[in-house]
Protein backbone atom coordinates (compact mmCIF):
# COMPACT_ATOMS: atom_id res chain seq x y z
CA UNK A 1 0.00 0.00 0.00
CA UNK A 2 1.30 3.87 -0.63
CA UNK A 3 1.89 5.77 1.85
CA UNK A 4 -1.04 8.24 1.00
CA UNK A 5 -3.37 5.05 1.70
CA UNK A 6 -2.53 4.22 4.91
CA UNK A 7 -2.65 7.78 5.93
CA UNK A 8 -6.51 7.93 4.69
CA UNK A 9 -7.45 4.35 6.71
CA UNK A 10 -5.58 5.64 9.77
CA UNK A 11 -7.30 9.18 9.66
CA UNK A 12 -10.71 7.20 9.06
CA UNK A 13 -10.48 4.62 11.97
CA UNK A 14 -9.03 7.66 14.16
CA UNK A 15 -12.55 9.27 13.11
CA UNK A 16 -14.30 6.39 13.70
CA UNK A 17 -13.16 5.75 16.91
CA UNK A 18 -14.14 9.15 18.48
CA UNK A 19 -17.29 8.57 16.88
CA UNK A 20 -18.00 5.74 18.54
CA UNK A 21 -16.34 7.05 22.08
CA UNK A 22 -18.72 10.11 22.00
CA UNK A 23 -21.78 7.79 21.22
CA UNK A 24 -20.88 5.27 24.03
CA UNK A 25 -20.60 8.73 26.33
CA UNK A 26 -24.16 9.93 25.45
CA UNK A 27 -26.14 6.74 25.31
CA UNK A 28 -23.68 6.28 29.07
CA UNK A 29 -25.24 10.03 30.41
CA UNK A 30 -29.12 9.21 29.72
CA UNK A 31 -28.97 6.01 30.99
CA UNK A 32 -27.33 7.24 34.08
CA UNK A 33 -29.70 9.93 34.64
CA UNK A 34 -32.19 10.21 37.54
CA UNK A 35 -35.61 9.23 36.56
CA UNK A 36 -38.32 12.36 37.59
CA UNK A 37 -41.06 11.01 39.71
CA UNK A 38 -44.63 11.81 37.82
CA UNK A 39 -47.62 12.04 39.47
CA UNK A 40 -51.02 11.49 38.03
CA UNK A 41 -53.55 14.00 39.29
CA UNK A 42 -56.80 15.38 37.97
CA UNK A 43 -57.06 17.22 35.16
CA UNK A 44 -60.43 19.32 33.41
CA UNK A 45 -60.99 17.66 30.37
CA UNK A 46 -62.73 20.79 28.67
CA UNK A 47 -63.39 24.54 30.10
CA UNK A 48 -65.14 25.04 33.24
CA UNK A 49 -66.44 27.97 33.15
CA UNK A 50 -67.11 30.49 36.39
CA UNK A 51 -70.27 28.71 38.91
CA UNK A 52 -70.30 24.98 37.15
CA UNK A 53 -71.15 21.93 38.85
CA UNK A 54 -68.05 19.58 38.07
CA UNK A 55 -69.42 16.51 37.00
CA UNK A 56 -67.31 13.22 35.92
CA UNK A 57 -67.73 13.88 32.71
CA UNK A 58 -65.79 16.97 32.84
CA UNK A 59 -62.83 15.31 34.54
CA UNK A 60 -59.45 13.52 32.86
CA UNK A 61 -55.94 13.01 34.44
CA UNK A 62 -52.87 14.27 33.78
CA UNK A 63 -49.08 13.83 34.77
CA UNK A 64 -46.87 16.49 36.46
CA UNK A 65 -43.39 15.03 36.95
CA UNK A 66 -41.27 16.44 40.19
CA UNK A 67 -43.72 18.25 43.25
CA UNK A 68 -46.97 18.17 42.93
CA UNK A 69 -49.33 21.93 42.64
CA UNK A 70 -50.63 22.63 46.29
CA UNK A 71 -54.43 21.90 46.51
CA UNK A 72 -53.65 18.99 43.30
CA UNK A 73 -56.56 15.83 43.23
CA UNK A 74 -55.55 12.49 43.00
CA UNK A 75 -58.87 10.86 43.40
CA UNK A 76 -61.69 12.16 40.81
CA UNK A 77 -64.14 11.61 43.66
CA UNK A 78 -62.94 14.59 45.29
CA UNK A 79 -64.08 16.76 43.05
CA UNK A 80 -67.24 15.52 41.24
CA UNK A 81 -70.00 17.80 42.46
CA UNK A 82 -68.10 20.95 43.66
CA UNK A 83 -68.49 24.43 42.03
CA UNK A 84 -65.89 26.14 40.02
CA UNK A 85 -65.16 29.84 41.68
CA UNK A 86 -62.53 30.43 39.33
CA UNK A 87 -62.37 29.57 35.31
CA UNK A 88 -60.65 26.01 34.60
CA UNK A 89 -59.33 25.56 31.34
CA UNK A 90 -59.18 21.97 29.37
CA UNK A 91 -55.99 19.96 30.39
CA UNK A 92 -55.44 22.21 33.47
CA UNK A 93 -55.24 21.13 36.85
CA UNK A 94 -58.07 21.45 38.96
CA UNK A 95 -56.90 22.68 42.48
CA UNK A 96 -58.87 23.25 45.15
CA UNK A 97 -57.93 26.68 45.34
CA UNK A 98 -60.34 27.31 42.76
CA UNK A 99 -63.46 25.33 44.00
CA UNK A 100 -66.23 26.23 46.46
CA UNK A 101 -66.74 24.45 49.77
CA UNK A 102 -68.09 21.09 49.53
CA UNK A 103 -71.47 21.26 49.48
CA UNK A 104 -71.59 24.52 48.55
CA UNK A 105 -73.01 23.90 45.25
CA UNK A 106 -72.81 26.04 42.05
CA UNK A 107 -73.53 28.93 40.62
CA UNK A 108 -73.01 32.63 41.88
CA UNK A 109 -73.45 31.98 45.65
CA UNK A 110 -70.47 29.76 45.70
CA UNK A 111 -68.43 32.39 43.93
CA UNK A 112 -68.98 34.95 47.14
CA UNK A 113 -66.07 34.48 49.70
CA UNK A 114 -66.62 34.84 53.76
CA UNK A 115 -67.98 38.10 54.88
CA UNK A 116 -68.51 39.33 51.58
CA UNK A 117 -71.86 39.61 49.70
CA UNK A 118 -72.90 39.95 46.07
CA UNK A 119 -75.15 43.05 45.61
CA UNK A 120 -77.27 43.59 42.10
CA UNK A 121 -76.72 47.04 40.69
CA UNK A 122 -79.22 47.84 37.78
CA UNK A 123 -77.19 49.69 34.74
CA UNK A 124 -78.56 51.51 31.66
CA UNK A 125 -78.23 49.85 28.41
CA UNK A 126 -74.92 51.23 27.29
CA UNK A 127 -73.12 49.84 30.11
CA UNK A 128 -74.53 46.67 29.81
CA UNK A 129 -73.78 46.07 26.15
CA UNK A 130 -70.54 48.10 25.74
CA UNK A 131 -68.86 44.45 27.22
CA UNK A 132 -66.40 45.84 30.09
CA UNK A 133 -68.53 44.61 32.77
CA UNK A 134 -67.08 41.04 32.85
CA UNK A 135 -66.52 39.02 35.98
CA UNK A 136 -63.20 39.59 36.90
CA UNK A 137 -63.09 43.05 36.33
CA UNK A 138 -62.81 46.51 38.70
CA UNK A 139 -65.27 48.96 39.01
CA UNK A 140 -65.66 52.56 40.83
CA UNK A 141 -69.18 53.26 41.38
CA UNK A 142 -70.28 56.52 40.95
CA UNK A 143 -74.14 58.03 41.99
CA UNK A 144 -75.63 61.03 41.03
CA UNK A 145 -78.59 63.05 41.95
CA UNK A 146 -79.98 66.00 44.38
CA UNK A 147 -79.08 65.69 47.88
CA UNK A 148 -81.87 66.25 50.25
CA UNK A 149 -79.78 69.24 52.34
CA UNK A 150 -78.65 70.72 49.27
CA UNK A 151 -80.11 73.09 46.15
CA UNK A 152 -82.76 70.50 44.85
CA UNK A 153 -81.62 72.42 41.54
CA UNK A 154 -77.96 71.77 41.68
CA UNK A 155 -76.96 67.80 41.18
CA UNK A 156 -74.02 66.13 42.09
CA UNK A 157 -71.70 63.59 41.60
CA UNK A 158 -69.79 61.24 43.90
CA UNK A 159 -67.09 58.59 43.57
CA UNK A 160 -69.38 56.34 46.78
CA UNK A 161 -67.05 53.10 45.97
CA UNK A 162 -63.52 52.12 44.48
CA UNK A 163 -61.82 49.50 43.21
CA UNK A 164 -64.84 47.18 43.76
CA UNK A 165 -64.95 43.45 41.34
CA UNK A 166 -67.59 42.23 39.57
CA UNK A 167 -69.11 38.78 40.52
CA UNK A 168 -71.34 39.12 36.71
CA UNK A 169 -73.37 40.40 34.18
CA UNK A 170 -76.21 39.74 32.39
CA UNK A 171 -80.23 40.64 32.15
CA UNK A 172 -83.04 40.32 34.33
CA UNK A 173 -86.84 40.56 33.86
CA UNK A 174 -88.60 43.18 35.70
CA UNK A 175 -91.65 45.07 35.53
CA UNK A 176 -92.38 48.81 34.34
CA UNK A 177 -94.01 51.65 36.29
CA UNK A 178 -96.83 50.14 34.22
CA UNK A 179 -96.72 46.82 35.39
CA UNK A 180 -95.32 44.85 32.33
CA UNK A 181 -92.24 42.83 32.02
CA UNK A 182 -88.94 44.02 30.67
CA UNK A 183 -85.63 43.40 30.24
CA UNK A 184 -83.22 45.15 32.55
CA UNK A 185 -79.25 44.98 32.61
CA UNK A 186 -78.02 43.87 36.00
CA UNK A 187 -74.61 43.91 37.35
CA UNK A 188 -73.92 41.65 40.85
CA UNK A 189 -70.82 43.41 42.70
CA UNK A 190 -68.64 41.77 45.36
CA UNK A 191 -69.23 43.93 48.38
CA UNK A 192 -68.70 44.10 51.92
CA UNK A 193 -72.05 44.04 53.60
CA UNK A 194 -71.91 47.87 54.55
CA UNK A 195 -71.19 48.81 51.55
CA UNK A 196 -74.40 46.54 50.34
CA UNK A 197 -76.62 48.87 52.40
CA UNK A 198 -75.17 51.67 50.60
CA UNK A 199 -75.68 50.18 47.37
CA UNK A 200 -79.33 49.74 48.41
CA UNK A 201 -80.16 53.20 49.19
CA UNK A 202 -77.75 54.89 46.53
CA UNK A 203 -79.94 52.26 43.90
CA UNK A 204 -83.64 53.62 45.25
CA UNK A 205 -82.64 57.29 45.43
CA UNK A 206 -79.67 58.00 43.11
CA UNK A 207 -78.66 57.13 39.53
CA UNK A 208 -75.83 54.71 39.40
CA UNK A 209 -72.81 54.56 37.19
CA UNK A 210 -70.18 51.89 36.51
CA UNK A 211 -66.25 53.86 35.76
CA UNK A 212 -63.83 50.51 34.37
CA UNK A 213 -60.38 51.02 36.18
CA UNK A 214 -56.79 49.08 35.76
CA UNK A 215 -57.11 45.99 37.90
CA UNK A 216 -53.14 46.73 39.07
CA UNK A 217 -54.74 50.38 40.14
CA UNK A 218 -55.97 49.82 43.85
CA UNK A 219 -55.04 53.27 45.19
CA UNK A 220 -58.29 54.93 46.71
CA UNK A 221 -58.17 58.63 45.83
CA UNK A 222 -60.16 60.85 47.86
CA UNK A 223 -62.42 63.05 45.51
CA UNK A 224 -64.51 65.88 46.54
CA UNK A 225 -68.35 65.95 45.15
CA UNK A 226 -68.84 67.65 41.78
CA UNK A 227 -71.52 70.16 41.15
CA UNK A 228 -73.87 70.61 38.11
CA UNK A 229 -72.67 74.43 38.15
CA UNK A 230 -68.90 72.97 38.00
CA UNK A 231 -68.75 72.39 34.78
CA UNK A 232 -69.37 76.10 33.67
CA UNK A 233 -67.05 77.78 35.99
CA UNK A 234 -65.20 80.09 33.98
CA UNK A 235 -66.76 78.87 31.02
CA UNK A 236 -68.43 82.32 28.72
CA UNK A 237 -72.36 81.88 28.14
CA UNK A 238 -72.97 83.05 24.57
CA UNK A 239 -75.29 86.11 23.75
CA UNK A 240 -78.79 85.63 22.98
CA UNK A 241 -81.77 88.02 22.40
CA UNK A 242 -82.73 89.35 25.26
CA UNK A 243 -79.57 87.98 27.70
CA UNK A 244 -76.50 89.67 28.70
CA UNK A 245 -72.96 87.66 28.32
CA UNK A 246 -71.39 86.79 31.22
CA UNK A 247 -69.92 83.72 33.42
CA UNK A 248 -71.39 81.84 35.26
Amino acid sequence: MTRRLVTILLTAFVIAGLCSYLVVRIIGNRMSAPVVKTTTVVAAANDLPLGSIITVHDLGTTEIGGAVPPGAFTKPADVIGRGVIFPIYQGEAVLGNRLGPEGAGGGLAATIPKGMRACAVRVDDVVGLAGFVTPGKRVDVLISGNPPSGNSNDPLVSTMLQNIEVLSAGTNIQKDANGKPERVQVVNLLVTPKQAEKLSLASTHTRIQLVLRNPMDTKHDKLPNYALANLYEGGLVRQRPGYRTGRV
